[in-house]
């Protein structure tokens, strides 16, 4: 008897509650365009825009103001003061050059800080340095990764859910292909990936992958929705945040997967049902479980978040916000999203065949 604190047959309308989900999404991911169109774009950390980052930890609070008179005259373009971690005590110190080296910053910004502020003490406890042509190819790299583990869960669903192997690797294959010859004529790296994504969303439709459509769908809600309230935030776009992207990226897909897996089943066993009655059936038999595995993940990631340190504080606040829309997606967005695509044909069932859900283990 699995571990269940709702019941199998309970009767929730998640469907019928579909276009609220809709709207509240849709209005969400707006907002979060519009955050980052008024911010100019995404704000990008060191790894990504290239720069210099000094971390310095003061012996007692310190405010930014202070901080930033005490470097104003200092040779340091592209100043900006930011806090790290809990108290005044930490501070990030970011510049845009590049062109000195690692221990001139070092002396400069010791320099400027030991003249100005005379009765702190201070250490310099982190300073990096990252070029700006790394940056830029580290960040087209980041959004490559991203389009690829979509594009990889495309295949795996469509073959897993819909037996159609063959139809998803020659979509990845001629997905590869266009992007390599695109890529050959001097096509940037982030338009080339959102040009594929939106060619694979129509070749999911065109080949009727609704699995892998209403996946995708779902992953993409997710990382937008991320993203925009990482931007109304005002946080830094870096690595950290590129790695719980696809992190959240994996969780969500596994929620999805298991609404996914009780769907077909029940297709397979009551083919006959009306496809929201199946919809609706398999999500509400999956919820004990989709609640429980949501609630002890985010518990963890609340830890992280408050006992984790400064250095991990961002990776956890993005993991946070993608578990959590990640497992109302998987009820409000993937599993509904179905019904605008069709009733896919299952493979017939044996007759001993034991019905999920039949004996209350999800």
């Amino acid at each position: 008897m699995g571990l269940s604190f709702i019941k199998y047959d309970t009767k929730i309308d998640f469907v019928g509650m579909r276009r609220i989900a809709y709207v509240l999404s849709i209005v969400v991911i707006l907002i979060g365009f519009a955050s980052i169109a008024m911010n100019g774009g995404l704000r990008y950390g060191i790894d990504f825009a290239g720069g210099a980052v000094v971390q310095v930890k003061f012996d007692k609070p310190v405010e930014d103001e202070a901080i930033k008179k005490s470097l104003a005259d200092a040779d340091l373009p592209g100043l900006s003061i930011q806090r790290f971690g809990e108290g005044d005590e930490d501070y990030l110190i970011r510049i845009s050059d590049t062109g000195s080296s690692a221990d001139s910053i070092r002396q400069t910004v010791s320099t400027a800080l030991q003249q100005n502020l005379k009765d702190v003490s201070f250490t310099v406890q982190r300073l990096e340095m990252v070029g700006p042509k790394v940056g830029a190819d580290l960040r087209s790299k980041a959004v490559e990764a991203l389009y690829y583990a979509v594009l990889l869960i495309a295949v795996y669903i469509s073959g897993r859910f819909e037996q159609r192997w063959m139809a998803s690797a020659v979509m990845a294959a001629t997905l590869w292909g266009g992007m390599y010859l695109l890529s050959a004529i001097g096509l940037g790296r982030e338009w080339l990936v959102f040009v594929s994504l939106l060619v694979t969303v129509a070749l999911c439709w065109k080949l009727k992958l609704n699995f892998a459509l209403g996946a995708i769908i779902a992953l993409l809600h997710d990382v937008l929705i991320s993203i925009g309230l990482l931007s109304l935030l005002g946080k830094e776009f870096d690595l950290n945040i590129i790695a719980a992207l696809l992190t959240l990226i994996g969780y969500s897909l596994n929620d999805t997967i298991i609404v996914y897996d009780r769907i077909r089943e029940t297709l397979r066993t009551n083919p006959d049902d009306p496809f929201d009655v199946i919809i609706n059936r398999s999500i509400n038999q999956t919820l004990s479980r989709t609640i429980l595995t949501g609630g002890t993940t985010l518990m963890v990631i609340v830890s992280l978040f408050f006992l984790g340190g400064g250095v991990i504080h961002d990776f956890a606040l993005t993991m946070f916000f993608g578990v959590f829309i990640g497992t109302l997606s998987s009820i409000f967005v993937a599993s509904p999203v179905l019904l605008a695509f069709g009733k896919p044909v299952m493979a017939a069932v044996d007759a001993d065949y034991e019905k999920p859900g039949e004996h209350g283990v999800v």
